[in-house]
């Protein structure tokens, strides 16, 4: 069992670090300098192949399908759009792992490993060694490896309230999710998911979302003898 401490110290961590990212977004906005160069007209994104990792409910599989699709270059603008491309698939017809449609990702940040807790303006640098997440929530000095990304996936509250409900659906979008980053973007080593910004237990009852999930191959084989 995660001490109390530890997981409160982890998520003010964590908080710290995506509202840092998002005020060091906005100052860079605001002190831009003026480009009085006339702009450009808006060039489509070119498309280009991505693999995505696809949930079938009737089996309990995961399969790499290619799909061609146009992204930013920006990562982590990238990384939003692929993952709302892939929660689009499920609200096709005929989807082998139905989902409604409507906006599920609200925004993803992508941090560093290992993370170094924020600094006052003006204040030393900390000599604490940094802390990082392990896979049952704990903190550690050091990440898996030097050098990768933890990736924070904020869904919205509406998709996870409508999620279909059960353990098999909720854990293979997950695993769906967690597939796809990894298949696309080789520094993400580990994944954490918010819901409207805050932590929350589950995605509808039953995928722990409190946890960090290895960013791994989740391509599986159907279960034998499944429905």
């Amino acid at each position: 069992m995660i001490p109390r401490y530890q997981r409160i110290l982890f998520w003010i961590l964590l908080m710290a670090l995506v509202l840092l990212h998002g005020c060091e977004q906005a100052r860079e906005k605001l002190t831009r300098r003026r480009n009085e160069t006339p702009l450009a007209a808006p060039v489509a994104a070119p498309s280009v192949s991505v693999r995505l990792a696809l949930a079938d409910d009737s089996d309990g599989s995961i399969t790499l399908v290619e799909r061609d699709v146009a992204l930013p270059t920006e990562a982590t603008a990238r990384a939003r759009d692929l993952l709302a491309r892939l929660i689009a698939e499920y609200s096709f017809k005929d989807s082998a792992h139905p989902i409604e449609s409507g906006p599920a990702v609200d925004d993803v940040f992508l941090l560093d490993l290992p993370l170094h807790p924020p600094v006052a303006a003006g204040g030393p640098p900390s000599r604490q060694p940094a802390s990082a997440p392990t896979a049952n929530g704990a903190l550690t000095a050091e990440p898996h490896a030097p050098g990768g990304q933890l990736a924070v996936i904020n869904l919205h509250g509406t998709f996870a309230d409508h999620h279909p409900s059960g353990i098999e659906p909720e854990t293979l979008t997950i695993q769906s999710i967690i597939g796809t980053l990894y298949a696309n973007f080789p520094r993400i080593e580990q994944v954490r998911f918010l819901v409207d910004g805050r932590p929350r237990e589950t995605l509808n009852g039953h995928a722990d979302l409190l946890r960090t999930y290895p960013a791994i191959d989740t391509e599986t084989k159907p279960v034998q003898g499944a429905r």
